[in-house]
């Protein structure tokens, strides 16, 4: 129910000591027999009140957004950002809701956003013309993702909600992805431009990503959760642009060739996420990998039952790695130069070795 964040802040406003506070971590850590680090723990949903805020401020953003709309398409936008920051006083500012905060700082950046499509909707034919053309529609893009960029950073001054530093983040790189097509205004027909620079934008985030990990490596803080969107930003960055260049996402069949090196990306996706301690990586890669089994299944004959054997292998897999992630883990960090270790999340020997001395 309560995230170390929570534990810690508790121990700011001196509502308990650092030593209660670490007798507490040390009793979680023995009777799970995994360091706090290990459990990647972030808020999401501490009540059903969570659930009951969110759908109603759902509704009711969807709700001003309509009317909005109705006056301006750009009035649809800005009536959710004003909106959703205003909620953000009370839910996020004083309440702290954690679901509810969430949803806030989506709607809030994506209504920023969308101000300035309708508005582009409405008066962009009479600014640009009827054919902007690419190279002015990347710049137009690009301007609206650094505003958004901008508005989020704000928000995240104001409100201080983990997500916020990935969304603008997410802003940045669409930035900066859209100023490089626009200023190379190379044509590429299957995409692998956009992928290549998406990849090199996701490499990015994960290295900011790890540099908010690496300032809380006991993961007692709000910097994980930050770090742990950041992480969840950029492993779809990674994982899509890399299993499209090697043609996975471009039609129903692949030969057997790239089949097994879609799984071998993924096993080493797997050594990544253990030795930093993050699942994003394997939950983004995880259809693509279903699907390079699938086919790897039908070329050896198991035409019938290709889907199913697939399911079970790969969920079997994942299920083992749960149960053991602590003890594989240590394998894999123990593999590591000691200077790059240092700077990773405790594992289970290295807790028990700390505790200990």
């Amino acid at each position: 129910m309560y995230s170390e964040s929570d534990l810690q802040a508790a121990v700011d406003a001196k509502v308990l000591t650092p030593e209660a506070a670490l007798a507490f971590r040390t009793h979680i850590a023995s009777v799970r027999a995994a360091p706090g680090a290990d459990e990647e723990s972030f808020r999401l949903i501490t009540g059903f009140n969570d659930i009951f805020v969110s759908i109603a401020a759902v509704i009711l953003l969807v709700a001003v957004g309509w009317i909005g709309a109705s006056i301006h398409p750009a009035l649809g936008g800005a009536f959710v950002a004003a909106s959703a920051w205003f909620l953000a006083e009370y839910f996020t500012r004083q309440r702290r809701m954690a679901l509810p905060s969430i949803v806030l700082v989506l709607a809030f950046s994506g209504g920023v956003f969308a101000t300035m499509v309708g508005f582009l909707v409405k008066h962009g034919e009479s600014i640009f013309g009827s054919d902007p053309g690419e190279t002015t529609g990347a710049i137009l893009i690009g301007a609206m993702a650094l505003v958004t960029a901008g508005a989020t950073w704000a928000h995240w001054k104001r409100f201080m909600v983990p997500i916020t530093v990935a969304a603008g983040t997410a802003a940045l790189a669409a930035t900066a992805v859209a100023v490089v097509l626009a200023i190379t205004g190379v044509p590429s027909p299957d995409g692998t431009l956009p992928m290549v620079l998406v990849l090199i934008a996701g490499l990015g985030v994960f290295a900011l990503a790890m540099w908010w990990d690496r300032s809380d490596r006991a993961r007692q803080t709000r910097r994980s959760d930050v770090a742990f969107w950041l992480h969840l930003l950029a492993a779809p960055m990674i994982a899509h642009p890399v299993f499209h260049l090697l043609g996975v996402t471009r039609g129903d069949d692949i030969g057997s060739g790239a089949a097994v090196m879609v799984v071998g990306i993924y096993v080493i996706f797997g050594l990544i996420a253990l030795a930093i301690d993050r699942r994003a990586l394997l939950v983004s890669a995880l259809a693509y990998v279903l699907f390079a089994m699938t086919q790897l299944f039908r070329e050896f004959g198991a035409v019938e039952l290709n889907v199913a054997l697939t399911a079970f292998v790969i969920g079997s897999a994942l299920l083992l790695l749960s149960a053991f992630w602590q003890n594989a883990r240590a394998a894999v960090v123990a593999l590591l130069p000691d200077n790059l270790a240092s700077q990773l999340p405790a594992t289970v020997r290295t807790a028990s070795a700390a505790a200990q001395g």
